[in-house]
């Protein structure tokens, strides 16, 4: 089950993967687009309640590389900004 991303009680508020600064994780709540990118992100272990983590960023237009499970990928941050989390 997916929270409210306003609902106060459940904690911050979701915001795009693509905020989290380096050393931050969060845990996944929703992915944003159509059905081919929420299939290639689920493929990679980009899904509602996993934790990811972003190792790295390139500056502000660059890619991401993010940890999520016992895998780092790098992502766009077109991608990135798909991507709803629930900082920790």
């Amino acid at each position: 089950m997916l929270l409210n991303p306003t609902d106060a009680a459940a904690g911050p508020p979701a915001i795009p993967l693509a905020m989290l600064g380096p050393g931050q994780s969060g845990v996944i709540m929703n992915v944003h687009g159509g059905h081919g990118i929420r299939r290639r992100l689920s493929d990679m272990g980009l899904v509602p309640g996993a934790q990811i983590t972003v190792m790295n960023g390139a500056g502000a237009g660059g890619p991401l590389i993010v940890g999520v499970l016992e895998t780092r990928l790098m992502l766009g941050r077109g991608m990135a900004h798909k991507i709803l989390v629930q900082p920790l």
